[in-house]
């Protein structure tokens, strides 16, 4: 009887032991998988905020390329940057502050 009653024991005791090793595990691996999950969204939110601004400036070049197209525009900004003048034009520099 006493055998029958350490028998069952042990095994009461390998069961538990069994189970909460296997419990600590998948609580382990679930934990680990759910960090890497969050960090992927937060790169993705850094991501999405990079590919946003990176549309608008495209938008910007696009602007500025059409603009680029016109000689009007280009002659203008020629004269303003440069300080480039047309014939019997003379360019006046004002000090900026």
């Amino acid at each position: 009887m006493a055998r029958k009653k350490k028998k069952v024991r042990t095994r009461f005791f390998l069961l538990g032991f069994t189970s909460i090793f296997i419990i600590v595990a998948v609580t382990f691996t679930i934990g680990k998988y759910w960090i890497e999950i969050f960090d992927k969204y937060q790169e993705k939110r850094a991501l999405e905020k990079e590919l946003t601004s990176l549309k608008e400036k495209e938008e910007e070049l696009k602007v500025d390329a059409d603009k680029l197209q016109n000689p009007d525009y280009i002659a203008r900004y020629a004269r303003e940057k440069y300080l480039y003048s047309k014939e019997g034009e003379f360019i006046l520099q004002i000090p900026e502050e």
